[in-house]
């Protein structure tokens, strides 16, 4: 397995910071980890407009994997070191043929520094990532997809260097220069050279973040989220970004028009509104309206479908530079298990395109089989058309494994 050049050069940062403090009686340092293995098994859509017989995406209809996800930890009340290695290792199984894909590199590390008194500094790979919601974050540039309804999704960070002012509890200012997106190769990096500011207001039953961010070849992104808490069982919660999207496929309503491609679309908006109630034994329940101005209406997203359905290549460029969410109004449904649980822990998840009417259902559940060891699964039913966006790709996805908690 190679070892990405982050891997090593945090590896040495923190060897080099162990020794210098080695003598330091305030120097702590700790790691802990889990290893996931599991199985994936896709069901595809035989009749899929955007991937007919599975030729455009190749998806591997079987993925084995397993991975090491560790965090470590080193520091004194001055300077504190933190990273998040991960090794991995998948065999893909498609019509085609099985391969392996074995990695290693840092989803997050950062060195931090308390300056001065309500100062810090800090470098490193930082997951950019706020706000209660848990379909999509609008008010996130970076993680529009937050990855909280895949529970074995790891996302990775953005490179970046960032100075923090807390004045008070209640108050803090972050500036932030974003190198680049971690892992991602700098010719498609669109967030390399970025500056963020962020403004994060807090009191005993509310918070209120806003930011501000531009990238060298953007235009800037602006964001805010807030939350209220309403007694001890409600939480609402609301989140707003306004950006253009770059490489903005245009779907006419006209089917005589054909598909176009804009540098940037117009700045439009997007919002997000949500609610969580705690029932009395632990229990939540949470539901989250999404509106994206980004995404087609009804009759944009039926035109995709029909100009996809003409050939293979037209299908392909659909399939490449779809948005990232094809309709406009998306309905969110949880139920989860109470979070306090050590035994066990259960979600079910409803999502419901308003602009097409398809729908999906996630299910995954954890429970403990031993001192150190958890079996869990997790499945995705799509109910829909092949014209349908949750429905056009797969069917079903199922995922059987088990975790195994290290030191």
């Amino acid at each position: 397995m190679k070892l990405s050049r982050s891997v090593y050069a945090a590896s040495v940062l923190l060897l080099v910071c162990s020794v210098a403090h080695a003598e330091e009686s305030d120097w702590r340092s700790s790691w802990d980890g889990t290893l996931h293995v599991y199985s994936n098994a896709l069901t595809l859509r035989d009749d899929s407009v955007l991937n007919p017989g599975n030729q455009i995406a190749n998806l591997a209809k079987r993925t084995d994997s397993g991975e090491m996800r560790l965090n470590i930890k080193a520091g004194n009340d001055t300077v504190r070191f933190t990273a998040r290695p991960i090794f991995s290792a998948r065999y893909q199984h498609t019509a085609l043929n099985t391969t392996l894909k074995s990695e290693g590199y840092l989803s997050q590390w950062q060195v931090r520094v308390s300056a001065a008194e309500g100062w810090n500094v800090a470098a490193g790979r930082e997951v950019l990532n706020w706000g209660a919601a848990q379909f999509r974050s609008p008010s996130s540039p970076f993680y529009f997809d937050n990855g909280r309804s895949d529970p074995m999704r790891e996302l990775v960070g953005m490179d970046t260097a960032k100075l923090t002012w807390t004045p008070d509890m209640s108050s803090s200012v972050t500036l932030a220069r974003v190198v680049g997106a971690g892992r991602v190769a700098s010719s498609a990096d669109v967030w390399r050279n970025t500056w963020l500011l962020k403004v994060d207001q807090r009191g005993d039953s509310f918070v209120f973040g806003f930011v501000v961010a531009k990238a060298a070849s953007s235009a800037p992104f602006y964001g805010a989220q807030g939350q209220v808490s309403v007694g001890d069982e409600t939480l609402l919660y609301a989140e707003v970004g306004s950006s253009k999207q770059l490489e903005a496929l245009q779907s006419p309503s006209d089917l005589a028009q054909p598909f176009g491609v804009l540098p940037a679309s117009p700045r439009r908006n997007t919002v997000l509104l949500g609610a969580t109630y705690t029932l009395p034994d632990g229990q939540s329940l949470t539901g989250e309206y999404l509106r994206d101005n980004h995404g087609f209406t009804t009759t944009q997203e039926a035109a995709y479908f029909t100009r996809a359905a003409s050939a293979p290549v037209v299908a392909g460029q659909a399939l490449a530079l779809a948005p990232r969410l094809l309709g406009r109004d998306y309905l969110h449904l949880v139920w989860q298990s109470n979070l306090m649980e050590n035994q066990r822990f259960w979600r079910m998840m409803y999502t419901r395109s308003l602009t097409d009417a398809g729908q999906e259902l996630g299910v995954y559940g954890e429970t403990t089989l031993g001192e150190r060891i958890s079996a869990f699964a997790a499945a995705l039913v799509t109910s829909g058309t092949p014209r349908q966006e949750v429905s056009a790709l797969i069917a079903r996805s199922v995922t059987l494994g088990v975790k195994v908690a290290l030191h």
